[in-house]
């Protein structure tokens, strides 16, 4: 099983721009907050990096646009971004709804819920 995580903003350095200028100047207003949590406002979190590099879940990065034109299908459910997917044998489920991260407070929140859900999937 692996891991898709697909942010609520589209690729690109003009949107990374933006994004970035949207947390500094309203962040109660900014809507991703997977953005939020793995990213500061130039950078990684340091946190989440470390995490992500040390864990044995494969993980997938993707931005919306990227996803929607990777997974272009018909039958492609309507998800509300951002969320975590998990693919497995081509088949995509949610494994962590926007609803879920709207709760979380910080990185660790994230990571202590990434890990107690994969236990439960595996």
């Amino acid at each position: 099983m692996k891991l898709l995580f697909v942010y609520n903003a589209n690729s690109g350095f003009i949107n990374a721009a933006m994004d970035s200028m949207h947390k500094i100047a309203s962040p109660e207003t900014y809507n991703c907050k997977l953005c939020a949590l793995t990213f500061g406002n130039f950078s990684e979190n340091k946190e989440w990096k470390a995490f992500r590099e040390t864990s044995d879940i494969e993980m997938v990065f993707l931005h919306k646009d990227e996803f929607l034109k990777q997974y272009r299908s018909k039958w492609l459910p309507k998800y509300d971004f951002p969320v975590v997917l998990s693919e497995e044998n081509g088949e995509l489920q949610v494994f962590m709804t926007s609803e879920v991260m709207e709760g979380l407070e910080n990185i660790s929140d994230l990571i202590v819920e990434i890990n107690n859900r994969h236990e439960d999937w595996v």
